[in-house]
């Protein structure tokens, strides 16, 4: 009896240590969303498990963070309102519909999306603004380089259009105002400027929007982080 005693006393510490464990994490709950590593199952004729539809990134956060204010080497960025960023054009992970490979940033006009392809399956997609010169050329190149914090000249034909910007001819100099935003990518084919640009811009209610000038325009954080994450001479597709 004593020995019987001494295993209902057992099963009884650990069936009560193991509910107490569940009540601590279920007392979590509340405060702690999972949804986001829940995966996306799905079972195939074999009765395999298929792999999450997205993964986690440390760039895909609250849009408390990824949008919040930003002050870098002297410069100071304004938080966006960004749920007045109609959510399909605010960043996140997306599967990858181009089938372009790993490191190929596509951008496609008519969506208003560019994508920047990771390995997996996946994506990362940015909402976009287009200018007239962004529909002027489509095809593939290759980013030639990039800047942070460029300086942005005018085409003479602009400033002609516009006499106002005269007094940017030589280029206006960088900055939270500057066109150009706070990071520009620079694209080339066969060694040619091709005058295509991915930049920043400060006004984020452009994005998804065709405006009257510019190329392709990306919220300042956004252009950050696509900035952080393309290497060298990334392939580049851009399509009507």
């Amino acid at each position: 009896m004593a020995k019987q005693g001494n295993k209902l006393n057992r099963r009884f510490f650990l069936t009560g240590a193991g509910a107490f464990g569940l009540a601590g994490v279920a007392g979590c709950s509340q405060s702690l969303d999972l949804s986001a590593f829940q995966p996306n199952i799905d079972m195939s004729s074999t009765g395999s498990v298929m792999r999450p539809q997205i993964s986690v990134d440390k760039g895909i956060t609250s849009n408390e963070v990824m949008y919040a204010a930003v002050h870098e080497n002297g410069y100071a960025l304004p938080a966006i309102p960004y749920e007045k960023v109609p959510k399909q054009f605010r960043r996140q992970i997306v599967p990858d519909p181009t089938g372009e490979a790993p490191g190929t940033i596509v951008v496609r006009l008519n969506e208003r999306f560019l994508y920047l392809v990771m390995p997996g399956g996946e994506a990362m997609r940015y909402g976009i603004g287009v200018g007239r010169a962004g529909f002027e050329w489509s095809g593939r190149a290759n980013v030639q380089y990039k800047k942070q914090w460029p300086r942005w000249t005018p085409p003479p034909e602009m400033i002609k259009r516009q006499p106002e910007l005269e007094k940017y001819r030589n280029g206006q100099e960088p900055g939270p105002t500057n066109p150009l935003g706070a990071r520009a990518f620079y694209i080339f084919r066969n060694g040619t400027d091709t005058g295509y640009r991915i930049h920043g811009n400060p006004e984020w209610w452009s994005i998804g929007q065709a405006m009257s000038s510019g190329c392709v325009r990306l919220m300042n954080q956004d252009i950050i982080d696509l900035y952080d994450r393309v290497q060298g001479k990334a392939p580049i597709v851009v399509q009507a």
